[in-house]
């Protein structure tokens, strides 16, 4: 039985990859220690999904450990020297990261680095595949010619007409803090590969969904969106006159090409993983598709001022997702991953409320 490593195990991507792969043969080891509960409060609590990975999964064996913790980390990695790892671990706010730089910085850069460096020391043959980001490009795709429609924004240049490739620059501009710091890694990650000959990978991540996300105002837009939806609360719209575009993925199709790289590895690789163009929605469409499955009215009010290196208007080019590995492609439309987020809510609140005397 192939053994994977997982941290961050616990969030959206993390329980999805444990899930995915167990339900393949593999053993699955998550790490996880609720840190998205220190960094967002109660609502960023994960401890529900903790506890359904591990009654749910045959073959899945929780720690409970901060990528943060060297001594930790490198013993964990030494001790089961896994056929994989995912790394899915993070701070993943950049608005929040303003506010916790050393935590931030701490637990993406080093955390990353901590990681690596247990991999490169017990498993340097093995993939590593480490979830980064979009926000790496910082500010740079407000740059490109924008054309404004009824909805949304949406490239004006032909050449980003599939989106933002993996060669757009990351330099020169507006990243936040949390963008720097996973930067920082995703460049680790890169030297790893090329400096000591590791099968290691950063995907650029766009706005990945889901069922099982803990979404909270500072991250995940369209849990978070539903969330508010559902209980008759205010989604505040932060610039861009809502028509800020996303390209949304659901965790699944993320966890199927991991799966596709853990089998046909590469070196030193950067993807940018998302929804693509089919997939992306505004905040005002998004508003739209979430009335009509909920049949509930979406309250909202704009704060005119965007937040700091956000994008007006971001989809991931595929073309080097679907060259590389042609048995894999976005398999779940957004309005399917929209239908399982809004009955995942209805779900938990309604286990919350019949908790409640």
């Amino acid at each position: 039985m192939k053994r994977l490593l997982v941290t961050g195990s616990s969030g959206l991507i993390g329980s999805e990859v444990c899930e995915h792969f167990s339900r393949l043969g593999w053993d699955v080891h998550g790490l996880d220690n609720n840190q998205r509960a220190v960094f967002f409060g109660p609502p960023g609590d994960t401890r529900w999904n903790q506890r359904r990975l591990e009654t749910t999964l045959p073959h899945f064996t929780h720690h409970e450990a901060d990528v943060r913790d060297r001594p930790a980390v490198l013993a964990l990695v030494g001790g089961l020297r896994p056929d994989a790892i995912v790394h899915a671990a993070a701070q993943p706010s950049h608005d929040r990261a303003a506010d916790i730089p050393f935590d931030d910085f701490d637990t993406n850069a080093v955390g990353t680095l901590n990681l690596l460096e247990a991999a490169r020391r017990h498993a340097a043959e093995k993939p590593f595949v480490y979830l980064s980001t979009n926000k790496v490009y910082g500010d740079g795709p407000n740059a490109i010619p924008l054309v404004e429609l009824e909805t949304r924004w949406d490239y004006a240049d032909p050449a980003f007409s599939e989106g933002i490739p993996e060669t757009f620059s990351i330099d020169q501009s507006l990243h936040s803090l949390f963008g720097a710091s996973k930067v920082a890694a995703d460049v680790l990650v890169q030297e790893y590969g090329r400096y000591f000959d590791m099968p290691t990978c950063a995907l650029r991540g766009g706005c990945l969904t889901g069922p099982n996300h803990s979404g909270v105002e500072l991250h995940g837009f369209l849990s978070y969106l539903v969330k508010c939806n559902l209980e008759g609360r205010e989604y505040r719209i932060f610039g861009y006159k809502g028509k800020q575009v996303r390209d949304n993925i659901h965790s699944l199709d993320v966890a199927r090409f991991i799966e596709a790289f853990l089998e046909r590895p590469r070196k030193a690789e950067v993807y940018n993983l998302g929804g693509g163009k089919a997939n992306s929605c505004s905040i005002l469409e998004a508003f739209r598709i979430v009335e009509r499955l909920s049949g509930r009215p979406q309250i909202s009010s704009y704060v005119d001022r965007n937040r700091v290196g956000d994008h007006i208007c971001y989809y991931s080019d595929l073309r080097k997702m679907r060259a590389h590995f042609p048995s894999w492609d976005v398999s779940v439309s957004l309005e399917a991953t929209m239908t399982q987020i809004v009955e995942a809510w209805q779900r938990r609140t309604a286990v919350a409320n019949a908790g409640r005397p």
